[in-house]
C-alpha cells in the first residue's frame, strides 16, 4: 500500500542577511493511513519547517530548494496557491503552534469555522451552522460558545476550537504543530485523549511536531528524531523508548522524567545545537556527542537501516 504522505530528500531554506539558514536539510519520511508519526527535537531544529513545507506554505525568506511531497498520490509542491487552497482544509489540515495567531481576533469562531466548510462542501449556510454545533460537541465544547470572540476563550477551549476547525472538512491527514503548548497537564490530557478519539472515529493520520517525547509515546506509533536540520532516527515508539539507538535520542530520554523507568536523575544534555547557517563538517551533534570519534568530525553519517529497529544516522549503529 502506498503511504498518505511521503516526503523524499526535502530541503528548506531561509535566505537571511547572515547566510542561507538550512533550516530543513534532505529530510525523508513517510505516514500511512491512520499512522501517527512524532517529529522530535530541540527547539530551532527545522520541524515547524517541515510541516510548513507540507502545507506548502513556507514563509519568505524562506523557499523548497530541492526534494518532493507526495500526498494522496498529488505532487504538492507542483501545486500553485490557488490548488492549495483546494487541499488545505479538505485534505490536510493544520493546528498552528499558537492557536491566537491561527484565529482572525476580529470574527467570531463560528464565521471562521463556516467559512473553511461553505469553501470545501456543497451546502448552504444553516447545514454549515449545524456541522459547527456538532463539531463543537465533538471537542467537548459547549456550541453556545460558537458566537465567541478568539479572546473570550481560554488556551484549552482555543486549542478544542481550532482543532474543531482542522476537522470542519473531514481531512485525512492532521499536521498538529506542538497542540498542547502553554497547557496545564490537566488540558493537555483531555487534547491528547481528544485526538485520540478523533483519529478514532474518523481514521485519521496525524503528524505530530512537538519537542516533547513523552507526548509522542502517548499518542504515536512512530517516531522522527530531528537534530540540526536532519533526521537522525526513524522508527516504532515501542523500539525508540526500549532501545534508542541515536546518541541524541539517547540523551532525550535520559532529559525526560518517566514513571516507566528506574531512572533516578534527570540528565540534561551539555553544549547547544549547531548554527544552521553554518554546519559543522561530519556529524552535527559530534560536540556534544559522548561517543564521538574522529570519523565523527570528518564524515556525515547516512540515515540507512539499523537492524530490527528502523533507520538511523550514526557511523557506529551496525546493520
Amino acid at each position: 500500500m502506498n503511504p498518505l504522505l511521503n516526503v523524499e530528500h526535502l530541503h528548506t531554506y531561509y535566505y537571511l542577511r547572515g547566510g542561507v539558514f538550512k533550516a530543513v536539510n534532505d529530510v525523508s519520511f513517510e505516514i500511512s493511513k491512520a499512522d501517527t508519526l512524532g517529529l522530535v527535537g530541540e527547539s530551532g531544529c527545522g520541524k515547524s519547517t517541515v510541516a510548513l513545507s507540507i502545507m506548502n506554505s513556507v514563509p519568505k525568506p524562506g523557499k523548497i530548494v530541492e526534494g518532493k511531497i507526495t500526498f494522496d498520490g498529488l505532487d504538492v509542491l507542483s501545486k500553485n496557491e490557488k490548488d492549495m487552497r483546494k487541499l488545505k482544509w479538505k485534505d490536510i489540515s493544520m493546528v498552528v503552534q499558537a492557536v491566537m495567531s491561527g484565529f482572525n481576533p476580529v470574527y467570531k469562531i463560528s464565521d471562521q469555522i463556516m467559512e473553511a466548510i461553505l469553501l470545501h462542501e456543497n451546502i448552504n449556510k444553516k447545514e454549515a451552522r449545524e456541522r459547527c454545533m456538532e463539531l463543537f460537541s465533538e471537542v467537548g465544547l459547549s456550541p453556545n460558545w460558537l458566537d465567541s470572540y478568539p479572546h473570550e476563550l481560554s488556551g484549552g477551549m482555543k486549542q478544542r476550537a481550532f482543532l474543531a476547525m482542522a476537522m470542519s472538512c473531514s481531512p485525512k491527514l492532521l499536521i498538529a504543530d506542538e497542540p498542547t503548548t502553554a497547557l496545564d497537564v490537566m488540558v493537555q490530557a483531555q487534547i491528547v485523549n481528544l485526538m485520540k478519539k478523533l483519529q478514532k472515529d474518523m481514521d485519521l493520520s496525524i503528524l505530530l511536531v512537538t519537542h516533547d517525547i513523552a507526548l509522542t509515546a502517548e499518542l504515536c506509533n512512530k517516531i522522527a528524531v530531528m537534530y540540526a536540520g536532519k533526521l537522525v532516527e526513524i522508527c516504532d515508539v515501542q523500539k525508540f523508548f526500549q532501545d534508542p539507538k541515536h546518541p541524541y535520542s539517547m540523551s532525550l530520554i535520559k532529559s525526560t522524567p518517566s514513571l516507566l523507568t528506574q531512572q533516578k536523575q534527570i540528565e540534561g544534555l551539555s553544549g547547544f545545537p549547531p548554527s544552521l547557517v553554518d554546519l559543522p563538517p561530519g556529524c552535527s551533534f559530534h560536540s556534544r556527542c559522548p561517543f564521538a570519534k574522529p570519523i565523527c568530525f570528518k564524515k556525515e553519517p547516512l540515515l540507512t537501516s539499523a537492524k530490527n529497529h528502523g533507520m538511523v544516522a550514526c557511523h557506529f549503529v551496525g546493520n
